[in-house]
């Protein structure tokens, strides 16, 4: 039996003011050009089934004149679930680095429905997309309306990314939400520039500091809910929401997804990021649609979980679900899908911040004093001696910013496996290796500590078992030699001295064998010398060339980039 009836009639206002009427909300179907109403609602009042409401108005389009008969045909239900193309985008972009063609598909997608999930798989640039619909609708708000001022909330590990990124793909400048401007980012929306527009329309926060902005006080109740919530009338400023990682608000039991539900209640734009929108089973979307204020369109909780939430798997009628997504408010390409339009090899830096912020400033400012010692020493003899602890200073320091990324790349790493992924993770010291370990148990590990034997059984396990994976290593002894096309994507706690070193760990997945672009994550730790380090070795890759072999050269060029890094503290 259908599931739903379809009232189709020639285009008038009033007839469409009076169908809206019904109490499930009907959908219309552009494709079909008819007004669907489910039969199933809880919606319903008792004894007016979907049936009454629908001959009631088909009677009185007729003798209303509105419509001259009334047909009535039963339509056998064949639904093919066949995922619909994705359409271009018209007109510009307005991002100052072109995004491939998909992901310019993906923003007209976000425009046309927006309120979405974009689900993409990692590395295929959500964050742009996201970026690329706001700013295009800011540019052509006579056709799409307001989208700024823009609310981004992310995990606390991404909030400098975001900002980062919005500069880097808009020219635009992002306020990051904390103790100092708590109670006066909104002047930034009141104030205006030159040209009319605001000083600035972009504010980012993390999840756990949701309350603490946008949350004036919470009533004592048996349950949660948005009533017991009363916010800060600030949240009427934003436009649009987006929320970075949504599968964070997969459940109606937290706090922070009831704020952020609140939040988002009669935004214009909703964009929910998230490579792995189900984690444990089809209920994990439930949450995320009431936040897009989509879950009606799936016939309301209580359809939507007896028609996908049924069986011991709490997931059922996968396909139709992901059909019904598709024509509502997600997409999601894969690589292989796209994989014609990338690069062989992608580069990206995450920065983050670190959690041994202290620590890591007393080491920088010992070695800023060893460094003027240095510098002041007229003797060349001297200078030679004191190298080697410049060096040792130097990787101390890397070592302090490494330990203080573990929780940001733990968070991270979660992202990837818990969404079917494999993911091969470097660090350099055998200290970072082990603490990664505690965080994922089932990860095997390649260090110096382990014999040919041990090492060889790591690798198989990670190429051939699909519930292995994570392979945690260090340079030393797995940056060169292994083969790991398992998996296409390879991260990087912290890194060695030089270029070489980076590309040859990256290669470990990138060789033949490898189907898929290879994407390379770097973690970079907030005002820490990493993103320096960074940019030489990845521009200056000539440092790489020019280097001899020896471990004197490496020291040189190595001590003479420290002194240049803390030219301006010596």
């Amino acid at each position: 039996m259908p599931s739903k009836y379809k009232i189709q009639f020639e285009y008038n206002a009033k007839l469409i003011e009076v169908i809206k009427r019904v109490p499930s909300r009907p959908r219309y179907d552009g494709a079909d050009k008819a007004w669907l109403i489910v039969k199933d609602s809880p919606l319903y009042p008792p004894g007016k089934p979907a049936e009454w409401y629908v001959h009631v108005f088909a009677q009185w389009a007729v003798q209303n004149r509105y419509c001259e008969k009334i047909i009535e045909r039963e339509i056998k239900e064949e639904i093919t679930f066949e995922i619909p193309e994705m359409t271009p985008l018209a007109g510009e972009h307005y991002m100052l680095l072109k995004p491939y063609n998909y992901q310019l598909e993906g923003v007209a997608y976000a425009l046309n429905h927006k309120r979405c999930i974009f689900g993409d798989q990692p590395g295929l640039g959500k964050t742009l997309q996201a970026i690329c619909a706001v700013v295009k609708a800011h540019k052509e708000r006579a056709v799409w309306g307001e989208s700024f001022p823009c609310l981004v909330i992310c995990p606390a590990s991404l909030k400098v990314n975001w900002k980062r990124e919005f500069k880097k793909f808009s020219g635009m400048d992002a306020i990051i939400l904390d103790d100092r401007n708590r109670d006066t980012w909104h002047n930034y929306i009141m104030m205006k520039r030159q040209d009319g527009e605001n000083c600035c329309d972009v504010f980012i926060t993390n999840y756990e500091s949701l309350k603490k902005f946008f949350v004036k006080k919470v009533l004592p109740a048996a349950k949660l809910t948005l009533r017991s919530i009363i916010f800060d009338e600030r949240i009427n400023l934003f436009k649009t929401v987006i929320i970075d990682e949504s599968h964070k608000c997969k459940t109606s039991k937290t706090q922070q997804s009831k704020y952020v539900e609140g939040i988002c209640k009669g935004k214009k734009f909703v964009f929910a990021l998230t490579g792995t929108p189900v984690v444990n089973d089809n209920t994990d979307l439930v949450q995320q649609l009431k936040i897009l204020n989509k879950l009606e369109d799936f016939g309301g909780y209580t359809h939507f979980m007896k028609r996908f939430c049924d069986g011991p798997k709490r997931s059922s009628n996968t396909r139709e679900l992901n059909w019904r997504l598709w024509n509502s408010c997600f997409f999601r390409r894969e690589k292989q899908k796209v994989l014609t339009e990338l690069p062989e090899k992608t580069r990206q830096y995450i920065i983050c911040d670190i959690s041994t912020r202290q620590e890591y400033e007393t080491c920088e400012m010992d070695l800023i004093k060893y460094l003027r010692q240095y510098k002041n020493a007229s003797d060349e003899e001297v200078q030679r001696a004191m190298r080697g602890e410049v060096m040792v200073r130097m990787g101390k320091l890397k070592a302090i910013a490494a330990r203080g990324k573990i929780k940001a790349v733990a968070d991270f790493v979660h992202d990837i496996i818990d969404g079917g992924e494999k993911l091969i993770l470097f660090a350099y010291l055998k200290d970072v290796v082990l603490e990664m370990k505690k965080h994922f148990p089932d990860a095997v590990t390649v260090t110096g500590s382990d014999t040919i034997e041990q090492k060889q059984i790591a690798v198989d396990r990670f190429q051939t078992d699909p519930d292995t994976r994570l392979i945690i290593l260090n340079y030393k002894s797995g940056g060169t030699g292994l083969t790991l096309t398992a998996s296409s994507r390879v991260a990087f706690i912290e890194f060695p001295w030089t270029y070489a070193d980076c590309e040859q760990a990256e290669d470990r997945a990138h060789r033949n064998g490898q189907k898929n672009n290879v994407n390379c994550y770097y973690f970079l730790g907030e005002k820490t010398i990493d993103k320096d380090m960074y940019d030489l070795i990845q521009t200056k890759r000539t440092i790489a060339d020019g280097v001899t072999g020896t471990t004197t050269q490496i020291d040189e060029d190595m001590v003479n980039i420290t002194m240049n890094l803390f030219k301006d503290k010596l």
